[in-house]
């Protein structure tokens, strides 16, 4: 069961970075941009959880998970603290 709920959160996580990617080929809003930029890096930290909990068990990948997580929060700070609207 746990499988398929990480599997979801790589999903949803997926499908939020694309709407929102495609939205910003659309609007040029910077703010879309920093946005995709933080949901690609939140998906790639729960496919990391994944790989790290269900495929390689025996191997800890839980430094490279923080710090996918972090990257991708500092992107959305940045996008944050730059946006001029």
């Amino acid at each position: 069961m746990a499988e398929a709920v990480y599997l979801l959160c790589v999903a949803m996580s997926t499908g939020c970075a694309i709407v929102l990617m495609r939205m910003y080929a659309r609007r040029r809003t910077p703010l879309l941009l920093w946005s995709s930029l933080c949901f690609v890096g939140l998906a790639l930290n729960n496919l990391l959880l994944f790989v790290d909990l269900i495929i390689l068990p025996q191997v800890d990948l839980s430094v490279a998970r923080a710090a996918t997580g972090a990257v991708a929060t500092l992107l959305l700070v940045i996008g944050l603290i730059w946006s001029e609207e």
